[in-house]
């Protein structure tokens, strides 16, 4: 069994501007690793993101290129996300993002009532006071998420390689 993703680019009125990049998720790793590449067949790699640790609930998570070379990283703050996800996002030369559900009623009924983990969320990640990007979760038989990202210096490759994460461990 594994997770599929799919990331989409939407032109500035709305309509689909085209598939940005595919990935898998094998369930039960005891390594996390996801490399997104540019089509369906896993030909051509374009950037990815592994776990430092095995199985840690505080690991920290590489995000690279296709040649291995450091984009950023991310971790969850496994304290803070007890009751509230909570994750933190690095970007080398940008400083540190903080990024955190936004309705705490939605966050503690996941986490509390098993049945309820299909509820959408929303993640607002900051920088300092300033807004860095979003991550919503949307209603639907398949999941979509919506990221908007408000700081242009951000690596789109950053930013995707976390709205894929936020799927794809926060049940972990």
């Amino acid at each position: 069994m594994v997770n599929q993703y799919e990331i989409h680019a939407v032109a500035p009125d709305g309509s689909e501007a085209g598939v940005l990049a595919f990935a898998q998720q094998k369930r039960m790793a005891f390594k996390e690793q996801v490399t997104l590449y540019t089509d369906e067949q896993k030909t051509t790699p374009v950037f990815g993101f592994k776990a430092r640790q095995r199985m840690d609930l505080g690991a920290t998570y590489d995000v690279t290129d296709a040649n291995g070379t450091a984009i950023g990283l991310f971790r969850k703050n496994w304290k803070e996300s007890l009751l509230r996800s909570t994750w933190h996002l690095e970007q080398p030369g940008h400083g540190e993002m903080v990024g955190r559900e936004t309705n705490m009623v939605v966050a503690v009924l996941r986490r509390f009532v098993e049945s309820l983990s299909w509820l959408p969320y929303h993640f607002e990640f900051v920088l300092g006071e300033r807004p860095a990007f979003s991550v919503q979760k949307k209603w639907g038989l398949r999941d979509k998420y919506v990221v908007t990202v408000h700081d242009p210096q951000l690596d789109r490759r950053l930013v995707a390689a976390m709205a894929v994460a936020l799927d794809a461990l926060q049940g972990r």
